[in-house]
């Protein structure tokens, strides 16, 4: 059973200028995150131009004294990179992962250490709790086993518990380490050993800053990667608010496929999974039902999978060009939902009705401020603003 697939939103391209300065230049600066930088760069027509317009629309907007990310700052991003031997992944471009290019908030940038050509092979990702159990570190073992006999590359977070398992089990067979600081930055600091492994036999992956530390607001970030370029999210333990149900979430809204693995009644570890369960993911008992919710049920053929097809870097992308909203508009719209929410919960469908909107056009505001974390989704449907 597909659960709440979505309907994956690819954004328009535009030339495709490969400067990686002022690709980095322009996503470093204040205020621009990933969905604004795709509609500057679709409205302005290039990454030079929307630089030289951005000055100018942040003060229409009432920022004073905004000035761009220095030259200087970027360059030493690129000097950092260049020491431990890191790729810079431009949207659009050669290398860059083809499952990330229907996602409105794609990471304009992704830095890249180890094997690229992971990137370009058919991945599924497994995520799950910190403090696994030993039964959970033994499914997610023998899930990768029969993952990888059918090709298919693992991706996770690098996290301890579930993520360390997935990761370790795909070692020889193919895994993709998403990471929520810099591709550099090794957190949790015990899986220090295991990074260097991933970056040495698989490929470890960061759309954030050369050297930056993880922060709170950076994981709920790093988790829409992780399901985005992924064509499922297999959850193997998860307690009912965690990161893993977040991913999860993320996938629902991407239109990947969500499935997961039961768990004992009286195992908080399992409470997340069986909440899934209950509203309609796919169990997950063995890979075999991983592969046949996505279509490939008794196709082992690890030695067969055709990579997915490289953008060349001179190339625009193909595809319908979707209708889009003015940043203008956007910011219109973020004020709107900021302003009504507090800290006291809200309920979604009376913020729909407060702003006369509909469902559909407040939906993607609503992802961008939770990925920022400006706002906070509780049970129930329930929203609050973080101040």
């Amino acid at each position: 059973m597909a659960y709440g697939l979505g309907t994956p939103h690819t954004p328009s391209p535009a030339p495709m200028d490969a400067d990686p300065l002022l690709w980095l230049r322009l996503i470093r600066s204040r205020r621009v995150g990933p969905a604004t930088f795709h509609k500057l760069h679709k409205e302005q027509g290039s990454v030079e131009d929307a630089l030289a317009v951005l000055p100018d629309i942040a003060r229409a907007a009432g920022v004073e004294n905004y000035s761009l990310c220095p030259l200087e700052v970027v360059k030493h991003e690129m000097a950092l990179a260049r020491a431990v031997g890191a790729q810079l992944l431009l949207w659009g471009h050669r290398g860059y992962p083809a499952q990330l290019m229907d996602l409105s908030d794609a990471p304009p940038v992704l830095w890249a250490q180890g094997d690229v050509s992971l990137l370009a092979r058919p991945m599924i990702a497994l995520v799950g709790a910190r403090n696994a159990s030993s039964l959970g570190l033994r499914m997610a073992r023998r899930l990768v086993q029969g993952l990888a006999e059918a090709g298919q590359v693992v991706v996770s977070g690098l996290a301890r518990g579930i993520d360390a398992e997935a990761h370790q089990a795909a070692l020889a067979t193919g895994t993709v380490a998403v990471q929520a600081g810099g591709v550099d930055v090794v957190y949790p600091l015990e899986n220090a050993d295991l990074a260097a492994a991933v970056a040495a036999k698989g490929c470890r992956i960061s759309e954030q800053p050369m050297g930056l530390q993880p922060q709170a607001r950076h994981f709920p970030q790093r988790n829409r990667i992780v399901s985005g370029i992924a064509r499922a999210v297999v959850v193997v333990e998860a307690a009912a608010r965690s990161g893993s149900l977040l991913t999860a979430r993320n996938a629902l809204d991407q239109g990947r496929e969500v499935m997961a693995v039961p768990g004992h009644p009286f195992d908080a570890r399992a409470a997340g999974c069986n909440m899934l369960l209950r509203d309609g993911a796919t169990l997950v008992r063995s890979a075999n039902d991983v592969l046949e919710a996505i279509g490939m049920r008794g196709h082992f053929m690890a030695q067969t999978v055709e990579p997915v097809a490289e953008v060349p870097l001179s190339d625009p992308l193909s595809g319908p060009v979707p209708q889009r909203r003015s940043l203008s508009e956007i910011t219109a719209v973020h004020s709107q939902i900021l302003a009504r929410l507090g800290p006291s919960p809200l309920a979604e469908d009376q913020l729909i009705r407060d702003l006369a909107l509909s469902a559909a056009a407040l939906a993607p505001a609503l992802i961008a401020l939770e990925l920022e974390g400006r706002i906070a989704r509780q049970a129930g449907g329930l929203l609050s603003r973080i101040d």
